[in-house]
């Protein structure tokens, strides 16, 4: 393993890309959003969002997935009290909520005035698909990122709002894999993103689920997309996308961190905390490629200019071995394991090549510096 000589980012990060000075893609990415007129692409949505409004008639002019989490907060506030859209909220309503979760959802609706749908796709479909995706590649989300990205896309089909706003692009903003289409602000390629490089859905649940329990994870057609003149974009390509600026609007309107602090391995309280089986699939993404929460979180506040990489070093150093223990009961209980099962199929996903066991604790075998 390498790590970026400017944030701490880890060459075992897919998509991400090192030059020969060391430095990661993803910081190259932030030099370069300093040079973007930030008011031409403020400009440009002003112009995407006057298109749009009053187009579906009475009915919504937007929708805007929702988690009870900062950035969809702050997204609905962009786009119903800045750019005056008539906004209708989305979730695909998460496997187990968390109370600050839900809180933050009821606050968005109180306090932003918006509708809020809720699409619960089948809970046994979801369990039998995050269990096969927990064994078999280590991904149990492998199944919500798909449910969320299809089911959005369906409702804003069935609703006739002629324009979808996401968050940040994740490969532009984490270093990632980057779409074509969003060096435009379009979203239109996001069901092709990293989340989904380890198997082709169709053929992972090819004889586990019958196709019609599967209506809400198949994303339409880009043809059915374009014949009912639906846009999705990128509100992250329009402003400049920064985490904590969107935490402290969303707190504005009564969102909250989680109440008893941190969780296990995080630096920060205010961050996906609305689910809560994540911690554990982001705890294997750790095994695989030697990093997670503390170090995407200490990286996003070097890359906006709050945090020094000797801090970041010292923060993640001193979290990165914390296993995220709070939901781990509720994580075995969901997918029908036991705790001795879950640690037994966790270490299936070891990466070797990157982690050894000296003394007879497992550490990587090359640490942050």
């Amino acid at each position: 393993m390498k790590y970026c000589k400017c944030c701490i980012l880890p060459d075992t990060k897919p998509g991400v890309r090192f030059d020969a000075e060391g430095v990661c893609s993803a910081c190259r990415s932030v030099e370069l959003k300093h040079t973007i007129d930030w008011n031409a692409r403020a400009s440009k949505l002003k112009e995407i969002c006057d298109e749009v409004r009053g187009k579906n008639g009475s009915g919504y002019d937007c929708i805007v997935p929702v988690s009870g989490g900062k950035d969809s907060m702050f997204q609905v506030y962009m786009m119903s009290q800045v750019y005056k859209l008539k906004t209708l909220a989305v979730i695909v309503v998460p496997h187990l909520q968390t109370v600050e979760g839900i809180e933050n959802l009821n606050a968005l609706v109180e306090n932003l005035g918006v509708d809020l749908i809720k699409i619960s796709p089948r809970p046994s479909t979801l369990q039998k698909i995050r269990k096969k995706a927990l064994i078999s590649i280590g991904n149990p989300n492998y199944a919500e990122h798909r449910v969320v990205f299809a089911a959005v896309a369906r409702a804003a089909i069935f609703y006739g709002a002629p324009l979808v706003v996401w968050g940040e692009d994740i490969g532009t903003e984490f270093g990632g894999t980057v779409a074509g289409s969003s060096l435009t602000g379009s979203a239109e390629d996001l069901i092709n993103n990293d989340l989904f490089r380890e198997a082709d859905f169709d053929d992972f649940v090819k004889n586990l689920i019958p196709e019609n329990e599967l209506f809400f994870y198949h994303h339409p057609e880009k043809a059915e997309v374009e014949k009912n003149r639906v846009k999705s974009i990128y509100l992250g390509f329009f402003l400049w996308w920064d985490g904590y600026k969107n935490y402290e609007i969303a707190k504005k309107y009564g969102f909250s961190g989680r109440k008893a602090g941190p969780l296990s391995g995080n630096i920060i309280n205010y961050d996906n905390i609305d689910e809560k089986l994540c911690e554990i699939h982001n705890w294997l993404k750790f095994l695989k490629l030697g990093f997670w929460r503390p170090t995407d979180e200490a990286c996003y506040q070097i890359w906006n200019g709050r945090m020094t990489r000797a801090e970041a070093v010292g923060l993640v150093k001193e979290k990165q071995y914390e296993f995220p223990i709070e939901y781990l009961d509720e994580f075995c209980e969901y997918h029908d394991i036991s705790r001795d099962q879950y640690f037994s199929i966790q270490e299936k996903w070891r990466n070797l090549d990157i982690w050894h066991k000296p003394n007879g604790i497992w550490r990587l075998k090359e640490e942050l510096n």
